[in-house]
C-alpha cells in the first residue's frame, strides 16, 4: 500500500542519517520490490505500530541482531537508537546483557562495531 510505503519513508527519516539513506538507496537499486517491502512493511507497518516507542523499539532490534548475529544490520540501528535517544551507556549495558544469553564472542563483535560509532560522536 501507498501510505504503508510513506509512512515507513517518514519513520525511516526519523530513524537514519546520510549514512542510512545510502544504504537504503543501494538496496533499491539492486531490487526497487524488494526496497518496497522493507519500507511498507518494516517500517510502515512493524514500526509504525502503537504501544512502543522507536527507542524501546531500537533496543529490542538491537538485541535481536545481537543474539542472531546479524551484525550487518548492528551499525545502522545502533545509530537509530542513538537517534532515538538511547545513551551509549545503554546501549553498552544492552551488550553486556546480550553476552549472558547470548554468548560473549556475539557481544564481542557488537562492542567492536558500537566502539568504532561512539568514536564518531
Amino acid at each position: 500500500m501507498k501510505k504503508d510505503y510513506e509512512n515507513g519513508i517518514n519513520i525511516l527519516k526519523k530513524m537514519t542519517d546520510a549514512n542510512g539513506e545510502e544504504m537504503v538507496k543501494s538496496v533499491g537499486e539492486i531490487f526497487p520490490d524488494f526496497l518496497d517491502k522493507m519500507i511498507s512493511f518494516g517500517f510502515g507497518q512493524i514500526y509504525a505500530r502503537p504501544n512502543l516507542d522507536l527507542k524501546t523499539r531500537e533496543v529490542v532490534t538491537i538485541t535481536s541482531l545481537i543474539t542472531q548475529g546479524a551484525f550487518e544490520q548492528l551499525e545502522f540501528h545502533i545509530k537509530a537508537a542513538i537517534k532515538a535517544g538511547l545513551k551509549k551507556e545503554e546501549i553498552l549495558e544492552i551488550i553486556l546483557h546480550c553476552a549472558a544469553y547470548a554468548g560473549f564472542p556475539k557481544a564481542c563483535s557488537a562492542i567492536g562495531i558500537a566502539g568504532e560509532i561512539f568514536k564518531t560522536i
